[in-house]
């Protein structure tokens, strides 16, 4: 039997309205009623928008196909991370580090004073003969022992994990879910600054923080409080306690030890080995200690926030919670390593041990007396699992899930986001015990979400920035570091921040007089394609059409890079800016003048050794020819009418808004 096709097209469009709904009624989650047509939003300009905040910017094209596919079911594959990325795979194909365990990583990708120690230990040469060398033997010796033993330098593997951000928020499909990867590791951050870390931030990234970020909060809490690259960095693997049973045993022992041998010596000489014995066991009770870094931030930055409702007290019963979580010993050569590979089963859990991938719980360093966080206790003797109760508590706390819903907020719709939509949002995360998702969902339903006050109210960060314009206009990116060459020089080193707080979210923070400059700098050389290792086909974006003047182009391509938007006010601010024919030289002069005081240049990592004014001098001299190339290679590239109009367009404050 046929069906007139009216009535087709309405069962069909029915059969997917209900298809909808009931997808985003499973596991709890709200159905998917985004109110864009109340604040007088056409399809358009609301697929605009929502592209805008939960990607990294819309390709050509973009807005169309999300009117066509809907914008419920586009936020509803967004939200499932489902669609194929094998234009992206095989891109990041040729990045073997990608896929390597962190043990192979810490065996692998050595530090240069690692790789010196193991040239040492091998006999590659002796310690003696790197004193006082000049850079470039210093370096030849670093690439003999590398070479030697397979080993490869540590900037290599950061150079990697710089790459494949790039690449993965360039041409990823899935774009909310590197958009919720940038925000978390922001969240939970941990930095290349710090050295025990360079070898673990790439799996910390890709095992604590991409498989969780689109799941429930209280998982990715557990897994970044477990990873090697965050327990070192808030220095939580040096956090101990002896204050247990297997500890106080083993003081007794050394005690009875002690003793036996000084009864033996029949002597109260001091200098008798009864006594070292037990000097020595005092001071290593002495010197181990409790270190409370996580502890607070674990509740000031990643969960309740610092007017969460916790004291003092509670940061210290958290630390004690939490003594004795640590980082299973992986480089081959330690000792370490080969003790734990040579315990039974049976000798581990006598000791206490549990290892669990990368991370160690060390029983004999855990405080086991009764604690009390936040008015609960936790009775004595809880071990491992009491820090694990510990961190749920912490995520399913009222004030977490304020915190959380404030900071998403602010990420997705402005940086002083009404009370309102973080109340609905914060009951959302506490009904669905912190479901990221279902959160998300609060939040695009939210009006707030769709007002006048919120549309391009946030200013992209550097990095933002950058994408968008390779998003905008279909870029091919061959060399993804110089996109982190020049948001670095925007004031953006991802991956190196320092602070746990990671990089704040607000325009202030983005916008000065040296940072509009350097972002104007950008979209020029950008454009013109002046920076090594990105190919953009303008002429393409505009049916292969050929602006009739510098004003015309304007228009064409304000319309293609800045979709859905009201272009009179902006056009008019760049119109003067066009016909100004020295504007690229005196922009480029002014950032000069202005720039960022950044470095980087990743070299080798062999002059990472250096040390004091010698290295500092190296450093100074390697940034200056560093720079001197950068600025060499910009004479190149095309300065045709239409490339400097779009650099204009893109370094404009109009295009920094999201």
């Amino acid at each position: 039997m046929k069906i007139a096709r009216p009535l087709k097209t309405f069962l069909i469009g029915a059969v997917c309205s209900v298809a909808a709904a009931f997808t985003s009624h499973h596991d709890g989650l709200p159905a998917i009623d985004m109110p864009y047509k109340k604040a007088g939003l056409t399809k358009e300009q609301a697929a605009a928008h929502l592209i805008s905040r939960f990607s990294f910017g819309a390709r050509p094209g973009d807005i169309d196909a999300v009117v066509k596919q809907g914008l419920d079911h586009w936020l509803l594959q967004q939200l499932s991370a489902s669609d194929a990325d094998d234009s992206l795979k095989s891109r990041l194909a040729g990045y073997d580090a990608l896929d390597l365990s962190t043990e192979t990583i810490v065996n692998t990708y050595l530090t240069p004073a690692q790789v010196i120690r193991v040239g040492i230990r091998e006999k590659i040469f002796d310690k003696d003969s790197i004193k006082n060398t000049d850079q470039q033997v210093y370096r030849e010796q670093l690439r003999k022992i590398q070479e030697v033993k397979g080993l490869k330098p540590i900037q290599e593997l950061h150079r990697q994990l710089i790459n494949q951000k790039v690449l993965r928020a360039a041409y990823s499909n899935n774009q909310l879910q590197e958009v919720m990867t940038d925000f978390w590791f922001n969240h939970f951050n941990v930095s290349l600054t710090k050295g025990q870390d360079q070898q673990l931030v790439l799996t910390y990234e890709r095992d604590a923080i991409r498989p969780y970020v689109l799941g429930q909060f209280k998982d990715m809490l557990l897994a970044t409080a477990k990873h090697p690259a965050m327990l070192e960095y808030l220095d939580n693997a040096l956090s101990v306690s002896n204050d247990n049973e297997r500890a106080r045993r083993q003081m007794d022992n050394a005690m009875l030890r002690a003793a036996r041998e000084k009864a033996e010596a029949m002597t109260d000489d001091t200098t008798m080995p009864g006594s070292k014995i037990l000097k020595q066991a005092l001071a290593a009770r002495k010197t181990q200690g409790l270190n409370e870094n996580y502890a607070r931030e674990v509740m000031e930055l990643h969960t309740l926030g610092v007017d969460g409702g916790y004291t003092q007290k509670d940061v210290t019963e958290v630390a004690r919670a939490l003594t004795g979580w640590s980082v299973r010993p992986m480089f081959k050569d330690g000792p370490a390593v080969r003790l734990l590979d040579n315990l039974t089963p049976v000798q581990m859990e006598r000791r206490g041990l549990k290892v669990d991938g990368d991370f160690l719980f060390r029983g004999d360093k855990h405080d086991d007396s009764e604690k009390t966080i936040l008015g609960k206790k936790y009775p004595a003797k809880g071990g491992y699992e009491e820090g694990v109760q510990v961190l749920e508590m912490l995520a399913e706390q009222h004030a977490t899930a304020v915190f959380i819903s404030t900071k998403l907020a602010k990420r997705f719709v402005s940086d002083n986001p009404p009370a309102a939509l973080i109340n609905a949002m914060a009951t959302s995360f506490e009904k669905t015990k912190g479901n990221i998702k279902a959160v998300l969902i609060t939040l695009v339903n939210h009006p707030a979400f769709w007002s006048k006050e919120a549309l391009r109210e946030k200013v992209k960060s550097p990095f933002e920035l950058a994408i968008s314009a390779i998003r905008a206009t279909n870029a091919e990116v061959m060399q993804p570091f110089q996109v982190y060459t020049w948001c670095a020089k925007m004031g953006q080193r991802f991956y190196y921040y320092q602070a746990p707080t990671g990089f704040p979210d607000k325009a202030s923070y983005w916008i000065n007089t040296g940072s509009l400059l350097n972002r104007m700098n950008f979209g020029l050389a950008f454009a013109t394609q002046k920076i090594p290792g990105i190919k953009i086909n303008l002429s393409a974006l505009n049916d292969n059409h050929e602006p009739e003047s510098a004003e015309a182009a304007l228009r064409i391509y304000s319309k293609l890079l800045l979709p859905e938007r009201d272009q009179e006010e902006n056009i008019k601010r760049l119109t003067a800016m066009i016909q100004d024919e020295g504007l690229v030289q005196k922009i480029s002069e002014a950032a000069e003048k202005n720039k960022l005081s950044t470095d980087v240049d990743m070299g080798d990592g062999n002059e990472m050794m250096m040390e004091g004014g010698k290295r500092k001098n190296e450093k100074a001299a390697l940034s200056k020819k560093n720079n001197a190339a950068i600025n060499t290679r910009l004479v190149t590239g095309t300065n045709n009418t239409v490339s400097q109009v779009v650099g204009i367009i893109i370094g404009s404050p109009e295009f920094q808004r999201k």
